[in-house]
C-alpha cells in the first residue's frame, strides 16, 4: 500500500477497536533517557519486560550514562543482567554499543534506522522501539512475539520471519498508526489473546477474526 493509498475498512476498524479496548497501551519498559531504553530493549531478547524492568532500576543507577557502560567492568556489569538471561553476551552488546555511541555519534544514541541496526544486539525491532518511543519516527512496526502471532490470527499476514511480517504491516497499516498499533497489539496479546488460551468470548475482534475459536 502506497502512502496515498485508500485503508481497507477492516483495518480501520481493527485499529479502532483495539484503540477502545486498550487506551492504555504503551511501551512498557521503564526508561528516562535514550541510552536507558536501548539499553533495556537490548535485554529484552529472549526475556519478558516484567523481568527487565525488575533489573533495569539497579542497572541504571551503576550505570547512568554511555560513558558508564563504555567503561564498565565486564563482569560486573553481566552479574547485574544476569537474571535476563543470555547476559554474557547482552553485556558485551550494551558496552560495544556504548563505544560506538561515544566514538561515531558524540554519545547521542542515533536516530537514523541504518544507523542504530550497525550497533551491536540492535535489530530492526529494537531499532524500531528507540526510534518510535525516543524520536517519534515511524520507519517501521515493532513485530515481537505477541505482535507476530495476533497478525497471523488475524490474517493480516502469513509470514512466520517478523521481516516478512514486518513488511506485510507495513503495507496495510497507515504509517502515523505504526507506532501505535504494535503497542495495541501486544497488549491484546497479553491480556486476550494470549498464546495458549485465547479468550475469544470476550475478545473485541472476535467477529472480524479468522481464527476465533467456537
Amino acid at each position: 500500500m502506497t502512502q496515498n493509498s485508500p485503508v481497507p475498512d477492516e483495518i480501520i476498524e481493527l485499529i479502532q477497536r483495539l484503540r477502545a479496548a486498550h487506551p492504555d497501551a504503551h511501551c512498557e519498559l521503564n526508561y528516562e533517557t535514550p541510552i536507558q531504553l536501548l539499553v533495556a530493549t537490548i535485554l529484552s531478547a529472549q526475556c519478558t519486560d516484567v523481568r527487565v524492568n525488575q533489573v533495569t532500576p539497579t542497572l541504571f543507577t551503576q550505570y547512568p550514562t554511555v560513558v558508564d557502560y563504555a567503561a564498565a567492568e565486564r563482569t560486573e556489569l553481566e552479574e547485574t543482567i544476569r537474571s535476563t538471561g543470555f547476559y554474557r553476551q547482552k553485556a558485551r552488546y550494551i558496552q560495544e554499543s556504548a563505544h560506538i555511541i561515544l566514538q561515531k555519534y558524540g554519545g547521542d544514541v542515533p536516530d537514523e534506522m541504518d544507523d542504530l541496526t550497525k550497533l551491536p544486539g540492535v535489530a530492526r525491532k529494537t531499532a524500531n522501539v528507540v526510534l518510535g518511543e525516543i524520536y517519534g519516527k515511524a520507519e517501521g512496526i515493532t513485530v515481537d512475539t505477541h505482535v507476530k502471532r495476533l497478525s497471523n490470527r488475524l490474517g493480516l499476514t502469513a509470514a512466520t520471519d517478523p521481516v516478512k511480517v514486518e513488511q506485510d504491516l507495513m503495507e496495510i497499516i497507515p504509517q502515523e498508526n505504526w507506532i501505535e498499533i504494535s503497542h495495541l497489539l501486544i497488549f491484546h496479546g497479553r491480556r486476550v489473546c494470549s498464546a495458549r488460551r485465547p479468550d475469544c468470548a470476550h475478545c473485541t475482534l472476535n467477529d472480524i477474526c479468522p481464527s476465533k475459536e467456537e
